[in-house]
């Protein structure tokens, strides 16, 4: 499993406990959590697809690979290069470039927010990217759930593992990758059966972007969990442990 942007393993761990009878692994991407930086190029969408395909070649080859959110984009990429896996998994998939998409505003001021964080001196400009404020503000924005004490709890995931970056460059380099890339880069190159889960209110990706964006492989099914959104992997674990036990059962 192949975490979301400024997340880690952590994040995941809510699905990964409901797949009975699956051997689950779920890695920091380097830079994120408690895996150092890449030693190498740049934290960007090839970076990161080429570690992904060496370390499911080391540690689990031939087995499903998942990604979520930024993870998903990730997984693409590294299948559609030609990692061998039995099947991929697309938790709340980035369809498309955010620069692009409907939602160009909201993207482009969180692009100058993080540029502005860029030109602050290297401490201030990290301090605030790791600020509780910063923090609460992305977690209120994409939080759906009308249960206050679930609410709570993620806001306190948020609170503990939002600000596990190793330095501001690789933020700023994940981060770019993010929002100038999508799943449907890669999509019609991926030969093995896919499962895409998306949610009714997802902020990222709309319901009708994931329709498009299944439409492009060759081998895919979209299923939709109602009245969640991107944060599905924290509302509605369950769900998604479901649908992927049935996928690859």
């Amino acid at each position: 499993m192949l975490h979301g942007l400024r997340g880690d393993h952590h994040g995941l761990e809510p699905i990964a406990s409901q797949l009975s009878g699956f051997h689950v692994l779920v890695p920091d991407l380097p830079g994120f959590g408690e895996a150092p930086p890449l030693t190498s190029g740049s934290h960007d969408i090839a970076g990161y697809a080429a570690w992904s395909s060496a370390f499911v070649r080391a540690v689990a080859p031939g087995a499903a690979l998942l990604g979520h959110s930024f993870g998903s984009i990730v997984a693409s990429a590294a299948v559609a290069d030609g990692l061998p896996v039995r099947a991929l998994v697309l938790v709340t998939p980035v369809a498309g470039s955010a620069l692009g998409g409907p939602r160009q505003a909201m993207t482009k001021a969180t692009v100058l927010v993080h540029r502005l964080c860029a030109a602050l001196p290297e401490r201030l400009g990290t301090a605030v990217l790791r600020s509780r404020l910063f923090t609460r503000v992305a977690s209120v924005a994409m939080v759906k759930t009308s249960d206050r004490e679930l609410r709570r709890w993620i806001h306190a995931e948020h609170d503990r593992y939002f600000g596990g970056f190793a330095d501001r460059r690789v933020l700023m380099e994940a981060f770019g990758a993010s929002v100038s890339h999508g799943v449907d880069e890669s999509a019609a190159r991926i030969p093995v059966p896919t499962l895409l889960i998306g949610t009714t209110l997802d902020d990222i990706t709309a319901p009708a972007e994931q329709e498009r964006l299944v439409t492009l492989f060759p081998h895919a099914r979209l299923e939709m969990i109602d009245d969640t959104g991107h944060l599905v992997h924290y509302e509605r674990p369950d769900a998604v442990a479901a649908l992927i036990g049935r996928f690859l059962a």
